[in-house]
């Protein structure tokens, strides 16, 4: 009695290959991406014709109340805040970055202005879009 040989399976393809891609790409991306927290308050910078752009590490931000806003402090908890950590409470002539809204009023910019230099931050740089 002859039997017929069995017909053999083609072997599945393996994922295990695939997924393993799909995870470095995600690792990678993750690695490379910039992860910054939220805008405390949403801003609409003024126009520049400036090509420099602004290192945004450490931001104050001005809504267009002219509430200062950093992290979640606000007002004169925020400039004591921003300045503890753009200078750790030693701001002899320190610069600061300011993004504040195109609608603030230039007195309220003025009047933090005049607080940030008495907290000893000298120098501000105006954060503003193209």
């Amino acid at each position: 009695m002859k039997f017929a040989a069995p017909h053999r399976k083609q072997p599945l393809e393996s994922v295990i290959p695939m997924i393993n891609v799909v995870f470095l790409l995600l690792i990678f991306f993750l690695m490379s991406a910039r992860m910054a927290p939220p805008e405390p308050v949403e801003v609409t910078p003024p126009q520049s014709s400036a090509d420099d752009p602004a290192d945004l590490d450490a931001v104050l931000y001005v809504g267009a109340d002219g509430v200062a806003a950093y992290q979640d402090a606000r007002d004169a908890e925020a400039l004591t805040a921003y300045a503890a950590v753009l200078c750790g409470g030693e701001c002899d002539g320190a610069a600061a970055t300011m993004r504040a809204d195109t609608k603030a009023p230039a007195v309220k910019i003025a009047g933090l202005l005049t607080q940030l230099a008495g907290l000893g931050i000298a120098d501000v740089e105006l954060v503003t879009q193209p």
